[in-house]
């Protein structure tokens, strides 16, 4: 072993403290200096030691071989390495990357237990977190949450679903993304090599030069009880030479001024063997202590052949540099904690997925006011309405879905309906939300899911299906979806049940009413459409005839027309002789109800 002064020079300390596995990969290290830093993370002993073995015994192993041994890193926590093995792989090629760490948490009797947290995750911080989100209402679907660590349990935190209906893989997914349920860490494997430098090493050199820092640690250790051995040998030799002329040598003592150099003449002995005898104890020359040194150099004789040997031949000592190993991986080994399981990035809820999906109506008033009413069961036109406003249109759906608008220029804007007042009151102006072009007022209003299919009508005749995800707009200014004919106004959109058995009635303001089915319409995210009912173009241009009504009718629906105090109600029978293609001039109605002003669609319970 060498020596160095220390800090201030008063002792000396060693240079290095050899080990007997690479401590820097077991046990890991992190750490920061000028211009570099440092990030090791802990494997398992028995991974490592495997590793060396296979090096040791084919110096030619390759990274990946190699990581046939090491799988991973391996945290004192029991928490799951979700990494896949490429991102493993590509660290120990390069000794530089990253790794995630995930909780694990299993199910008991309907309620999360997590059982296992990332190495240095607080189970505390954790709750902090969980129970800001509770706080500030962006976990709806968690109830309760509690610490039931103990001595027993080191970490088990309970999580308790508002309901059984809750989606707990999301759930989790959600916390893994937004708390430190799940972890990255920062791998760079940056240290000192055996030239003094450092570097960042990958996983077959950093091992290769533990192995040869080992051999020569085990060689100088070799070296230097061989060295012991040979000296005891040599003082042996001298005292066993005493012994054979105990007398003389006792003489020569007592009667000699200078007896060493005496017995080194007279009996060919070594200074060092001649201050041996010159300092042994006479009792110490006894009979039977002669058998002791004997079986002692015998022994000796026996270790000595054995370390010249290992010391002569590569291959007994790279043996013993592996046994050694396997000793220890027995000794001080143990299975692997982290278990590494290849899994998916976590996802985050969206701000829609994290808002109470509750039935829901918008409600929008004819001069551009807008409230949301709980549950489907709402009669709009009897809300009250602010003075000279009353009912325009109303839209059932979820709270956690958007609210899509419809201006009289086209454009479709696009509101989250959890953030609309109550309607309890009269509302707000959409006006303080969205910015629609000057004169532009709002005409419709759509809520339902995202693949909802609608049906988007001019009264110039003209329409299209569009799914709701199509149009929801980002901006506040909205984006253009219908377009309008000159001096054309926006009809009602009317909602899809079944595009493939649903058929599409209009109406003009001379009675003419046409029914064909849906499926002839296309399926556009924006455009004029396809024409409806046919009606002259100058007719249509002069404003003389237009659409005043265009409804989507179900399998089985009957359609209820009124013109003033007169009503009609037409059942499934009494459509056919409406019935055509799209495009067509379409029939007349009795003439009494040519003058509709009211369209609606009935469903016959149960259909």
């Amino acid at each position: 072993m060498e020596w160095q002064p220390n800090f201030d020079g008063t002792l000396e300390e060693p240079k290095v403290l050899p080990a007997r596995l690479p401590n820097i990969l077991l046990n890991g290290t992190t750490g920061i200096a000028v211009g570099m830093a440092t990030d090791i993370p802990p494997h398992n002993l028995r991974e490592v030691a495997s590793a060396c073995i296979r090096l040791l015994e084919s110096p030619k192993a390759t990274v990946e071989e190699l990581c046939e041994h090491v799988r991973g890193p391996d945290f004192p926590t029991e928490a799951e390495i979700i990494s896949s093995r490429e991102e493993l792989l590509a660290i120990y090629r390069t000794g530089s990357g990253s790794l995630r760490a995930r909780a694990r948490y299993e199910m008991e009797e309907g309620t999360i237990v997590i059982t296992a947290l990332p190495y240095q995750v607080s189970g505390s911080k954790v709750l902090e977190q969980i129970a800001a989100q509770m706080q500030a209402k962006k976990l709806p679907m968690l109830e309760d949450l509690r610490d039931e660590s103990d001595h027993e349990n080191p970490t088990r935190l309970v999580l308790v679903p508002r309901s059984r209906r809750v989606d707990v893989e999301q759930l989790m997914s959600h916390l893994f993304a937004t708390t430190d349920l799940e972890r990255s860490y920062r791998v760079n494997i940056n240290l000192i090599g055996l030239d003094g430098r450092p570097q960042v090493k990958d996983l077959r050199r950093l091992l290769t030069e533990w192995l040869r820092f080992r051999t020569e640690t085990v060689r100088r250790r070799l070296e230097h009880r061989l060295a012991r051995v040979l000296e005891r040998l040599h003082q042996l030799d001298g005292l066993l030479i005493a012994f054979l002329n105990l007398d003389e040598v006792i003489r020569i003592i007592r009667t000699e001024d200078e007896p060493r150099p005496v017995l080194m003449s007279r009996f060919a002995l070594t200074g060092a063997q001649a201050d041996y005898i010159l300092d042994t104890r006479l009792r110490q020359l006894a009979r039977l202590e002669e058998m002791k040194l004997r079986a002692e150099q015998e022994r000796l004789q026996e270790e000595r052949a054995e370390l010249e040997g290992t010391l002569g031949s590569p291959r007994r000592l790279k043996g013993l540099i592996r046994r050694e190993i396997q000793r220890d991986a027995e000794e001080y080994g143990d299975e692997r904690r982290s278990p590494l399981v290849e899994r998916e990035a976590a996802r985050p809820l969206s701000e829609a997925e994290l808002v109470p999906s509750d039935p829901v109506t918008a409600i929008l008033s004819e001069k551009g006011w807008i409230r949301l009413a709980k549950g489907h069961d709402v009669d709009p036109e009897g809300l009250n309405y602010r003075s000279g406003d009353g009912f325009l249109a109303a839209a059932s759906g979820r709270s956690n879905q958007q609210v899509v608008l419809l201006d009289s220029t086209g454009r479709s804007y696009s509101i989250p309906a959890h953030t609309l007042p109550s309607a309890r009151g009269f509302g707000e102006p959409l006006s303080g939300r969205l910015n629609p072009p000057d004169g532009a007022l709002f005409r419709a209003v759509m809520l339902g899911p995202p693949e909802q299919l609608w049906l988007l009508a001019s009264d110039a005749g003209y329409g299209f299906m569009a799914a709701l995800e199509d149009l929801h707009a980002r901006s506040r200014s909205g984006k253009a979806v219908l377009s309008l004919p000159e001096r054309a106004e926006v009809l009602q959109p009317a909602p899809v049940s079944d595009p493939a058995t649903d058929e599409v009635a209009v109406l003009s303001n001379e009675g003419r009413l046409l029914i064909f089915p849906l499926s002839q319409l296309a399926r556009l995210p924006r455009g004029k459409g396809l024409k409806l009912l046919n009606i002259p173009a100058a007719r249509a241009s002069a404003r003389e005839e237009y659409l005043i009504g265009c409804k989507v009718l179900p399998q089985g629906a009957s359609l209820r027309l009124q013109a003033g105090q007169r009503h009609m109600t037409l059942r499934p029978a009494d459509l056919e002789g409406y019935r055509g293609e799209r495009g067509r001039r379409g029939a007349l109605l009795p003439r009494g109800l040519r003058r509709v002003t009211r369209m609606c669609v009935l469903v016959e319970e149960g259909d």
